[in-house]
């Protein structure tokens, strides 16, 4: 056991630092309609409900990483689809990530729907 130990803390040492993802409070998103060759992008704060077209695009979370670290947006995002005089489905719920927008994309044959990145609403000092 003697001799394990400084194996074992020379390994704990060696291991790189991780940083913790920054939680934001706002989401800016990319949207197309395909049919009408239409390109947005929209903001919205996180929880509140965006809308393109017949979709209605919730953002329960938006996370960036440190400065320090290689740039990174991701967002765990819902989609419902609310055509007129159709119940509202739920056509998209998992994570985009800004750098990978075909990674977890929204599978819809009207609008695509990608992160483009988190910001802070809050005012600088």
């Amino acid at each position: 056991m003697k001799r394990l130990l400084p194996v074992i803390a020379g390994a704990l040492i060696a291991l790189p630092a991780a940083a913790t993802d920054i939680t934001m409070d706002t989401v800016v998103l990319g949207g197309l309609d395909k049919v009408a060759a239409r390109v947005s992008t929209f903001k919205d704060r996180v929880g509140e409900t965006a809308r393109l077209g017949t979709l209605e695009v919730i953002a329960r979370t938006c996370v960036t990483r440190p400065p320090e670290e290689q740039p990174e947006s991701a967002a765990f995002v819902e989609i419902f689809d609310t055509p007129q005089g159709k119940p509202r489905a739920k056509v998209f719920s998992g994570w985009m990530f800004a750098s990978s927008p075909a990674l977890s994309a929204l599978d819809h044959p009207v609008y695509d729907v990608w992160v483009l990145r988190c910001e802070s609403s809050a005012k600088a000092k």
